[in-house]
Formats: structure tokens, sequence, C-alpha cells
């Protein structure tokens, strides 16, 4: 067998800052690799996750220039996990702005999981900004995803898991949990918020791991990330996350000219291989690699081995 591709070697920043992109808030972004080189941007999961240091170390530093962010009320990003002025239509206008700041033309596109919905959204309205767009755990913000995660499907897998996250709700609110996380979420009860908000997140924690982590599940837990990634997630979801039923796919025509690769596990628990195979359907000149052992986390490593070969197939583009 080939083996499997792994990180690039430990990166630092070559620039970092903040970007006032308008509405009160504040972009925490940074870049990586060489300055002048092919130009790339990350867009990370959640909604209301952010970045770590091993996400700058998926393109080969001498050919790439990655620009890094945190999405509004993510990470370091300001005001912290503000719902305010905070749609996918805020995000792309956020993108174009760190685009125009960098200097760039166009660029690459990549992102997992919530990421996948933000890069084909941001493609999708701007696609002469894309050079090419590589994608991980394919989530298109519809209904049937939303009921996989939180009434059947996800629940069925982990029946004990899900019988925790229910836990905190009032009884009459767990057949809507979405709503009536929300109350909670943004109510005025500080100590209760915080449960909601790690009960959120370790659902979340669960469903995007293969095998059992209890490093994933403390990173979800911590009190910082739980709470950005439980109130903007959820306030995404309780709005379809601002695009119309069925809009990603509908809209594919705009962007099958641009190179694509998706990279999907077989038994990922939170974003199911049901919204790749549609996509390939719809796209039918995109890559689509099925990973056998896979579930959700870009760095597992038949993941990551996908993820990888693509940026350095595109890294003389």
């Amino acid at each position: 067998m080939t083996e499997r591709r792994t990180f690039y070697p430990p990166i630092e920043p070559y620039e970092s800052g903040h970007l006032d992109v308008g509405d009160g808030h504040s972009i925490y972004w940074e870049r990586v690799g060489t300055p002048g080189a092919k130009p790339a941007v990350f867009l990370h999961g959640g909604p209301g996750g952010g970045f770590g240091a091993d996400n700058r170390r998926c393109w080969d530093p001498d050919k790439y220039d990655v620009l890094l962010f945190e999405q509004r009320g993510c990470g370091r990003s300001t005001p912290f996990a503000s719902l305010e002025d905070n749609t996918t239509q805020h995000l792309i206008a956020d993108i174009e702005k760190l685009r125009a700041m960098c200097g760039h033309e166009k660029w690459q596109v990549f992102g997992g999981s919530w990421g996948s919905t933000l890069s084909l959204a941001y493609s999708q309205a701007h696609p002469e900004r894309a050079t090419e767009i590589i994608l991980r755990g394919i989530f298109f913000g519809d209904q049937y995803e939303y009921e996989w995660l939180f009434k059947h499907g996800a629940s069925e897998i982990y029946p004990d898991e899900f019988e925790k996250f229910l836990a905190i709700l009032p009884e009459e609110g767990r057949d809507n949990p979405i709503e009536a996380f929300h109350r909670i979420l943004t109510g005025e009860d500080e100590h209760l918020k915080l449960q909601a908000a790690r009960a959120w997140s370790r659902w979340e924690g669960v469903t995007v791991t293969l095998l059992p982590s209890e490093a994933t599940l403390a990173h979800f837990d911590d009190a910082k990330q739980a709470l950005a990634m439980a109130r903007i997630e959820n306030h995404y979801m309780r709005h379809g996350c601002f695009l119309d039923e069925g809009q990603l796919l509908a809209n594919v025509d705009r962007i099958r000219h641009i190179p694509c690769v998706i990279v999907q596990g077989r038994h990922d628990s939170c974003t199911p291989p049901r919204s790749a195979w549609e996509l390939k359907q719809a796209w039918p000149e995109a890559d689509l690699q099925i990973v056998p052992d896979g579930g959700h986390l870009f760095n597992e490593p038949g993941i990551l081995d996908g993820l990888i070969r693509a940026t350095d197939r595109f890294a003389g583009d």
C-alpha cells in the first residue's frame, strides 16, 4: 500500500493581526507559508469553532501562502460568541475583505464540515475568486442534516450520549432540541447557559470522533470553546445556516468549472456521506474520495492523507 501522507512540519505565522470588518466585529487572522506563493484560505468548522496549530500544516509552506482566520464571534475574534450581525452572508463578505487585505485576485478555498458549507457558499457567490476548492465532511445546512444530528440518526449510533445531550432540557423541549437549547443559550442564567453549552459541545465532540477520544472531548468541554461553539452553531442551525433549503446543490453549476476534491469519511457520524454523494452527482467533475476507515475529523490518517495530497496536487497551478 502507498504510505499515507501526514502533516508538514510545525510552522508559525509570518504575520497576524485583526481586521475590522464592520458591525462591531474584529476578525483575527494569520498567514503562514511563503509570501507571494500560491494563495489559499482556510475556512474552519462549527459554526463557532476556530483553528489550531495543526491546521496550518496541510500545505507545503514553500509553495503556498495560506490565510487562516477565526470567523465572527470565534476564538480570538471579537466580540466573543456574539450572535449580532453574524450570518453566512456576513462571513462571505468578511472573506472578500480578507482577500483584498492580502492583495490576492484568487485563492484556493479549503474547508471542512461547516467550513465546507461556507466554502461552497463563498465560491458560489464569487466563483471568479476560487482557483480550486478542497472540501471535507460535506454539510449543506439542509433539514435532513439537522434531523440526523438532533432527532433520528446520530442518536441511534450514540443513544447513551444523546440521552446525556437531552438531559439538561425540560421534557417538553426535547422534541425540538435546537429551539430548546436556544432559549437557554440566550437566557440570563449564566450557570445554566454554560451547562447547556457543554452539553451541546460534548454531543458535537462525540459525533466527530471515529473512536472514543478523551482529548477531543476535553477540547469540546473547555468553557470558552463550548460557549462559542454552542451559541453560534445553535444560532446558525436555528436559521437554516441562513441559506435556502437545497441552495448549495441548486447552485453547483456556478462552480462546476473549478477543480474540486471532496474527502469524506465513510463512517462520519456528524456529516454522513449522503451529502458528499449528492454533491458528486450534481458535480461529476469533482473528485470524491470516500475514506473507508475515516470518520469526521481532519486529522484522522485517511482524511488527512486525502487533504494533503489535494493541496500538493494543486501546488503548481
